[in-house]
């Protein structure tokens, strides 16, 4: 009877949050039109439509088509064309042309979402120990694969907006977070020595935070904030978009192919680009819509580097005075997204999930003002190639330790 009542009331807790976590993509997508759910404004990003298909497309293939005893797809097409990069589960519509996808429409894709939500909660209600035990973890999964694409959600539409000369605002949602100004920038020191890097003990973690595991760091200090666009807008006027010195060679072939002049979304009349729409340029704030290779650049010019992600998690986890972590902009690091030793993916079509992306990519350490609350962890390993700016990515500085070295 008490394991009985132990799953009842988990299975409470996690349909409450599993209608949450649904509602919260439907809020969002709620301030836009039907138009501008079908945009899609380049092959990296997807219409805020597809999104919403695509998180109802996961707990479909992966939950209920292989669960749920006679359960009845919505729509046998959808299958196709929702996947995104699951080779174990079929073909897929190309994704540079997911914005071709007028149908269906989106009244048809909100009944797709209702259609299989019954489905899930009814899952939630009555499946039996076995389908429990195989079933729980793909559902906690798709949660937080849903959490991932509501921010992706927003940055899509932000990149399709800043496209229109209009300049449209998103909605309510401010385009940098209701934070006072940072603190005057301090180094912070750590030891270095041995520490543990991964994620361990309870609690949901992507396969990609694990195994947890022992790294060797040398003494370093890590900046207590995030660089602000005041402190940005002095490496432009010094010359920082014109200093092959400063730049990685790849870096800066790209910056002088696409004429990068300053982050994306800043303009030339001295405001910057957000979801709130156009606004003077706060000096204070978090610069955001950097590429990795803009940061490193301002990193090398500002006598400084970026750290590594095991010196950002140790940093996080230790430090006292660190700000800005979790709620302002996603922070490059400069380590390479590699597997961490002993990792394994995870069973089944969610193998897919992480490990095959394990090349070519750099790692982002923290969380942006899109994150969605309770989505931020400090062994969180977010990955993109280094010129991806569209994403809320700012920048940390780091330094070798400082003690004992010559004033």
């Amino acid at each position: 009877m008490p394991a009985a009542s132990s799953r009842q009331h988990q299975a409470q807790h996690l349909a409450q949050r599993y209608a949450a976590v649904r509602a919260h993509t439907l809020a969002l997508a709620a301030p836009l039109s039907a138009e501008d759910q079908a945009l899609q404004s380049m092959p990296d990003a997807s219409p805020a439509k597809w999104h919403q298909a695509h998180t109802t497309w996961f707990f479909e293939a992966l939950l209920l088509k292989p669960l749920q005893p006679g359960y009845r797809l919505f729509n046998e097409q959808f299958l196709y064309l929702f996947n995104s990069y699951y080779e174990a589960l079929g073909p897929r519509h190309p994704r540079p042309q997911r914005g071709l996808l007028s149908r269906p429409g989106l009244d048809e894709v909100r009944a797709y979402r209702a259609h299989v939500d019954a489905a899930v909660l009814d899952w939630i209600a009555h499946c039996d120990a076995d389908s429990w035990a195989r079933g729980e973890p793909v559902l906690a999964l798709g949660l937080q694969h849903e959490q991932q694409h509501q921010e992706l959600l927003l940055t899509d539409i932000l990149h399709a907006f800043s496209c229109n000369p209009l300049w449209p605002a998103y909605g309510q949602m401010p385009n940098l977070p209701a934070l006072p100004p940072g603190p005057a920038l301090q180094w912070l020191s750590h030891p270095g020595g041995v520490v543990g890097i991964g994620h361990s003990g309870t609690g949901f973690c992507f396969d990609n935070e694990g195994p947890r595991h022992q790294v060797l760091l040398q003494p370093f200090e890590i900046a207590n904030r995030l660089v602000t666009c005041g402190e940005f807008a002095d490496f432009i006027a010094d010359g920082g978009y014109r200093r092959s010195e400063l730049w990685l060679s790849d870096g800066w072939a790209l910056a002088r192919a696409l004429d990068w002049q300053a982050p994306a979304y800043w303009l030339t009349d001295g405001r910057v680009f957000g979801l709130g729409g156009a606004r003077a340029m706060d000096p204070a704030a978090p610069v955001l819509q950097l590429s990795f290779y803009e940061a490193a650049a301002y990193a090398d010019w500002a006598g400084a580097r970026l750290p590594s992600e095991f010196e950002w998690e140790a940093a996080a986890t230790a430090l006292p005075g660190l700000v800005q972590l979790y709620d302002c902009a996603w922070q490059w690091t400069r380590s390479a997204y590699h597997p961490y030793p002993g990792f394994r993916p995870l069973a089944g079509p969610a193998a897919e999930y992480n490990g095959k992306f394990m090349v070519g990519q750099l790692v982002l350490r923290g969380a942006s003002l899109a994150t969605p609350p309770g989505h931020a962890r400090a062994t969180y390993r977010n990955f993109f190639p280094p010129a991806a700016r569209w994403q809320f990515s700012g920048l940390r500085l780091a330094r070798e330790s400082q003690q004992g070295a010559p004033q």
